[in-house]
């Protein structure tokens, strides 16, 4: 147990009281904006199709992207520090041509990681026509 009487000289225990409850608010406030930072917590669902069910293509590549992308790129696809916009056609702008596309996944560029020995091409052709056509 540590000597009060020693330690009462450095900090004052009532100076330390206040320091904590003039924090409260901070604290509270930056962890409301972390939270807020995380995304929303879901990738948007597949909807049906002329069916009635999910494309189990599109539904494939769900999960992909929950599992393997939305950590970097966000849950919506609208970016975050570590990895850039995908949403909103902006990966067709930035790569016009599905190969390049195809090519950065399985080999990574920059900060991405290679996907190319984790992934099957099916599970990349599904992520991305998943970007393309629910993250549009």
């Amino acid at each position: 147990m540590w000597d009060r009487i020693r330690y009462a000289s450095i900090v004052p225990p009532v100076a330390v009281r206040e320091a904590v409850i003039a924090l409260r608010p901070v604290v509270l406030a930056l962890c409301l904006a972390v939270a807020a930072g995380c995304g929303s917590g879901s990738s948007p669902e597949v909807g049906d199709g002329p069916d009635g069910t999910p494309e189990p293509v599109l539904v494939a590549g769900r999960a992909v992207f929950i599992d393997r992308c939305a950590s970097c790129h966000d849950d919506d696809g609208s970016g975050t520090g570590n990895g850039p916009r995908l949403n909103r056609g902006r990966l067709a702008q930035a790569y016009p041509d599905p190969d390049d596309a195809t090519a950065i996944v399985l080999m990574g560029r920059n900060r991405m990681p290679a996907f190319g020995g984790q992934l099957t091409g099916g599970e990349i052709d599904a992520v991305l026509r998943y970007i393309g056509e629910i993250l549009q």
